[in-house]
């Protein structure tokens, strides 16, 4: 049993997933280290969440910079002040062809949504192996189980990373737990370049929801957390259908890509 404040260490915590998350945990009782590039929303965001009565750390880091990286896994690595969840959740859609003779969209999301998640899981899982307790949440995507792009392939990355390292500490008292949401309504589709009128209502999903949907998967252990009823049945199927039906099916909802990255 803890005698401190439990304290979660959450990147891209400025909108979206992440600062639901934040949101969620403050009002859980949970103090809070945010990680993202803006100093000035980060100091807005700390201050809100300072208001609810926790204590809130900012960490100012652009996450493609791998010496920025290393200073956020150093604060996970930190034995004087523990971290006791990690919430992976830096990312941005990739709205650009990988044929592209341009592979800057694709070198960024690599750096921020697969090594820097690889390396900060690594880096909170070894601290937290030590402690004997702590969670891990990287935050991936339903696109990693079909063929949407460079984006889809780094999420499959993710997924399987957080399989793997749940292996890995498997009997340590130490969870770790992908989060694989859909349609989410947030800033994200908007940077990404992505038109949100041609998703059905039915898809989207509620930031905070799906947050309440993973920290209850948290607590009971789950490797793979996918928020709704609709996205696990939609999920089975692209487990279960023929590869080349997958194919075709991804290929119909990313007709619209083109040679763009917002971020």
């Amino acid at each position: 049993m803890l005698s401190r404040t439990r304290v979660a260490l959450v990147t891209g915590a400025t909108s979206g997933i992440g600062a639901a998350f934040a949101r969620a945990l403050a009002d859980r009782g949970w103090d809070l280290v945010l990680v993202a590039r803006d100093r000035e929303r980060l100091a807005r965001v700390a201050a809100r969440l300072e208001s609810r009565g926790r204590a809130v750390e900012v960490l100012p880091a652009d996450l493609a910079e791998r010496a920025d990286v290393a200073r956020v896994a150093a604060r996970l690595a930190d034995p004087a002040r523990p971290v006791d969840m990690l919430v992976n959740n830096a990312g941005f859609g990739v709205h650009a062809p990988m044929t592209s003779a341009d592979t800057a969209p694709h070198d960024r999301a690599i750096e921020v949504m697969g090594r820097a998640a690889l390396v900060l899981a690594g880096a909170a899982g070894r601290s937290m192996r030590e402690r004997g307790h702590g969670a891990v949440v990287n935050v991936s995507s339903t696109a990693g189980f079909v063929t949407m792009g460079s984006y889809s392939a780094i999420k499959a990355f993710v997924t399987s990373l957080s399989e793997g390292l749940a292996n890995e500490l498997h009997g340590t008292g130490v969870t770790v737990t992908a989060l694989c949401p859909g349609w989410v309504r947030t800033e994200f589709h908007t940077r990404a370049g992505i038109r949100s009128s041609s998703i059905p209502d039915f898809l989207w999903l509620d930031a905070r929801r799906v947050v309440e949907t993973t920290l209850r998967d948290v607590r009971r252990g789950r490797v793979i957390s996918v928020p709704s009823f609709r996205y696990r049945l939609l999920i089975w199927c692209a487990r279960h259908l023929p590869r080349h039906t997958v194919r075709w099916i991804s290929r119909r909802i990313s007709s619209s890509r083109t040679d763009i990255l917002t971020d």
